[in-house]
């Protein structure tokens, strides 16, 4: 009984080596990966920032330069309203301003400056012509800016002021939360900006993963760093080496959180859920402010897994963008649509519902077979569909986009323009794309009472919409007084909170026959070259 309890005891001890062997090199070899992972996610990181800077640097230089061309230079009615123009036109910047000798802000595009504000340093960037780049404080917010000055003949200058946010990534490669620290120094060493996780203050420099790259065209720096726990797997090992049956757990649990890691897990789950229809439509009505009755509605997404969860679009609609899966989850929400609200919309023909699309779907001729082969049939017709272009990329055929509109317009859908002012597009868009409808940013609603500024934007962009026949929907609405300000200014469409918030199907539909009671199926409407005539995934 003893000699066989000490050959069982050598067995144990024997599987314990064997299985710890091949461990202890998964357990290297993973580490290794990991290791190289996050100098990849660092340095990357770092290309990205840069990108940004000079990408964003360089579009409110090339605006400088058209604005001083044809002598912009004083605070003339005429040259305020080209300062004005060219804010609209250039997404990154805040302000434009005329800077006097002395450094004082003479004028701005909307008349005033946005407060008093202090200059922390000024060095000289090598770029066409040679600009000068301040880093800038707001005294009142204590906001930070950076102010790219591009000095006239008569010793005044062009001054255009941009958020130092603008300059770092805000997210990572997979859509959540930066996960490294990102700093931007000017090109004397003072922090310009910081984004990003923060270091631990007791990790020293020399600990730290980091990469550091230098805009040789604007003379700024960023350093991207990332504390060396991420690679720590010590405590694994040691268990591993231990009991081989723990060691296989384990191995399972670092395989599944490097896949997450990488992003392939979370990328296949949200391919099955498409295809699973988990990611289903909300609907956030459109009212008329006027007279209190529904126009339509936009359509969110959200998705609802297997066990009941319902996560916000935020969690998934950047994966599926990065991944190129915006078509398909498009494709999905808009048959989900027809079978769920298409009777209810064929008894009301003067409904409107929105998709969102990306900016690369209006590019992209395949939309027009989408929408013959989803709409042809169904009980909501084209020409009840609003196809949204948002800002979350900019447009990169310009030319392709236009004719995708014009062609989308063709067949009875109306096109509208998202968040209208605070993206990629601006007033150029606007003019050139030949939208239906513009879209009012959230942002500008909510300061509407307490910042001239918004209410100057605001009363732009109506009036540009009145003149050019094109409708106005304020979004992110959510208190009576803001309803009675837009309607003041004109703006009857509108949705937010203050109507409701987004809505599932079934509740959708109580809505619309509790406000709007109709009964009997309108008759098909003949649409346009014989096809059946069309908002949101956000």
């Amino acid at each position: 009984m003893v000699r066989s309890r000490r050959k069982k005891l050598v067995a144990v001890v024997v599987g314990v080596l064997l299985a710890g062997a091949p461990l202890a090199g998964f357990n290297i070899w993973l580490d290794r990966l990991i290791q190289q992972q996050i100098l990849d996610d660092v340095a990357g990181s770092a290309k990205r920032a840069i990108a940004l800077i000079e990408t964003r640097l360089g579009r409110t230089v090339a605006t400088l330069d058209a604005l001083a061309e044809p002598g912009v230079e004083s605070c003339r009615p005429a040259d305020i309203e080209k300062l004005r123009r060219a804010t609209f036109s250039t997404s990154p910047i805040k302000e434009l301003s005329v800077i006097a000798a002395d450094g004082r802000t003479v004028c701005t595009d909307i008349g005033i400056p946005l407060g008093a504000r202090k200059v922390l340093n000024s060095s000289y960037a090598v770029a066409p012509g040679g600009v000068l780049i301040d880093v800038v404080r707001l005294v009142d917010s204590n906001a930070s800016f950076v102010r790219v000055r591009r000095p006239g003949a008569a010793g005044s200058s062009l001054a255009a002021l941009v958020p130092v946010d603008l300059f770092l990534p805000q997210t990572s490669t997979q859509g959540g939360p930066l996960g490294v620290n990102a700093r931007a120094y000017a090109s004397d060493g003072l922090l310009i900006g910081e984004a990003g996780r923060p270091l631990p203050p007791e990790v020293k420099p020399g600990d730290l993963v980091t990469a550091t790259l230098r805009s040789d065209q604007f003379g700024v720096t960023v350093t991207v760093s990332m504390p060396p726990g991420a690679a720590d797997m010590s405590d694994l090992r040691a268990i591993g080496s231990v009991v081989n049956a723990i060691a296989a757990i384990v191995i399972l649990t670092l395989s599944g959180l490097f896949m997450r890691r990488t992003g392939g897990t979370a990328v296949l789950e949200l391919e099955r859920a498409i295809e699973a229809d988990e990611i289903v439509p909300y609907y956030q009505p459109v009212v008329d402010i006027t007279s209190a009755k529904i126009l339509g509605a936009e359509v969110l997404a959200r998705w609802r897994k297997p066990d009941g969860t319902l996560l916000p679009p935020i969690d998934f609609i950047p994966l599926a963008e990065q991944n190129g899966l915006m078509v398909e989850l498009t494709r999905s929400l808009m048959r989900q649509v027809c079978g769920e609200i298409g009777d209810a919309y064929a008894r009301r023909p003067n409904l409107k519902i929105g998709f969102n699309l990306a900016a690369h779907q209006f590019a992209d001729d395949s939309i027009i077979a989408d929408l013959h082969e989803i709409f042809d049939g169904s009980a909501i017709r084209l020409t009840q569909v609003v196809l949204e272009l948002t800002e979350r990329q900019p447009l990169e055929n310009f030319t392709a986009t236009r004719r995708v509109i014009a062609a989308l317009q063709g067949l009875g859908c109306q096109v509208a323009l998202d968040d209208v002012g605070t993206g990629h597009s601006g007033l150029s868009s606007i003019l050139k794309l030949g939208v239906d409808i513009i879209k009012i940013d959230k942002m500008f609603i909510d300061s509407l009472g307490s910042e001239q500024n918004s209410a100057t934007i605001v009363t732009t962009l109506v009036d540009l919409a009145r003149n050019m026949r094109m409708k106005v929907v304020a979004e992110g609405v959510e208190n009576f007084e803001q309803v009675t300000d837009l309607r003041a200014r004109g703006i009857r469409a509108a949705q937010g909170y203050v109507f409701a918030p987004p809505l599932p199907g079934s509740s959708f539909l109580l809505l619309l026959d509790a406000l709007d009671p109709a009964t009997q199926a309108s008759p098909p409407a003949e649409q346009p070259a014989g096809r059946n005539g069309t908002t949101r995934a956000a």
